[in-house]
C-alpha cells in the first residue's frame, strides 16, 4: 500500500508530536519522515531526503521558514501551519496548497491531507515535475548583505530585514529582533538587487518586507497607511505614496 511520505518542520516539541498524532488518526498511510525545528536542520535534511508532502511552521526558532527558499530550491508541496495570518500571501506564492492557523482543527487538517491526494490522483500531477517548471531559472537576488560597523563587517540575511528607510539623508535597515544597522546602498539600488516578491519600495522614505506588515488603513486620496513590526519611530511616513499605490495592491495580490 503507498504510504505518504510526510516531514513536519515544527520547533515546538509538543505541537510537532500532536500533529503527528493527527496525521496518523486522520489517515494510517501517512508515515512522518522526520520532525524538524530549526530553518538549518531543515535545509540539511532537504538537501539529502524528499518528502510527499511538508508540514512548515512558519517562525521557527532560528527565523522565518521563508528563507529555506531562499538556500534551496524546495519542489514538494507544502501545508503551513501558523498562529499568524499575516503571512498568508506570501506562502501563497511558494508551493502552498494550504495555510492552516493554529490551533489546528482536525478538520481543517483532514481537508488539506484529502486535497493533496486528489490533486495528485485525480490529475495525476507530478508535483515535483509541476513545481520544477514554476521555479524556472530566474534574475538571482541578494540572500544577504555586509554591513560595516567601525572596523567590524557584520552579514545580515536579507529574510531577517523588516524594512529599509532614510533618516537624515542616511539609509538604514532594521531586522525582525528590531536590530538598526545603516548600510551603503540607496533605496534605488536595494529595489534593483532586493526580490520584488518580499519587498516594495512604499514612497521613498521606505522599502518593506512583506512579512513586516502589521496593518493596513485606506487612507486620504485611495492611499494606504500601514502599521509595521517592529514599529517605526515616524509612523506617518508610512503611506504609500499615490502613484505606487496602485503596483502595492497587485503586490499584495500577487
Amino acid at each position: 500500500m503507498w504510504k505518504m511520505k510526510v516531514l513536519i518542520i515544527e520547533d515546538e516539541i509538543l505541537a510537532a508530536e500532536k500533529l503527528e498524532q493527527m496525521l496518523h488518526n486522520i489517515s494510517p498511510d501517512i508515515e512522518v519522515l522526520a520532525k524538524l525545528g530549526s530553518i538549518k536542520e531543515s535545509v540539511g535534511w532537504l538537501i539529502q531526503h524528499t518528502a510527499d508532502l511538508i508540514f512548515l511552521d512558519i517562525q521557527l526558532s532560528d527565523g522565518i521558514s521563508f528563507s529555506i527558499f531562499n538556500q534551496i530550491t524546495v519542489s514538494t508541496p507544502i501545508v503551513f501551519t501558523t498562529a499568524y495570518d499575516q503571512y498568508a500571501v506570501k506562502a501563497f506564492q511558494l508551493n502552498s496548497i494550504a495555510y492552516l492557523l493554529k490551533p489546528i482543527r482536525t478538520s481543517d487538517l483532514a481537508e488539506s491531507i484529502q486535497k493533496y491526494k486528489t490533486l495528485k490522483s485525480a490529475f495525476n500531477i507530478n508535483f515535483d515535475d509541476l513545481f520544477s517548471q514554476l521555479h524556472s531559472p530566474k534574475q538571482e537576488y541578494k540572500k544577504r548583505l555586509l554591513i560595516h560597523i567601525g572596523d567590524k563587517i557584520r552579514k545580515i540575511d536579507v529574510p531577517d530585514i523588516a524594512y529599509f528607510y532614510i533618516f537624515d539623508k542616511y539609509v538604514f535597515l532594521k531586522t525582525f529582533q528590531g536590530n538598526t544597522f545603516p548600510i551603503d546602498y540607496t533605496l534605488d539600488k536595494l529595489e534593483e538587487i532586493l526580490d520584488p516578491a518580499y519587498f516594495f519600495r512604499i514612497n521613498r522614505k521606505y522599502t518593506i518586507n512583506i512579512n513586516a506588515i502589521a496593518n493596513m488603513y485606506v487612507y486620504s486620496r485611495g492611499r494606504i497607511k500601514l502599521d509595521l513590526q517592529p514599529k517605526v519611530e515616524e509612523p506617518f511616513d508610512l503611506v504609500v505614496s499615490t502613484n505606487r499605490s496602485g503596483d502595492f495592491k497587485r503586490w499584495l495580490n500577487s
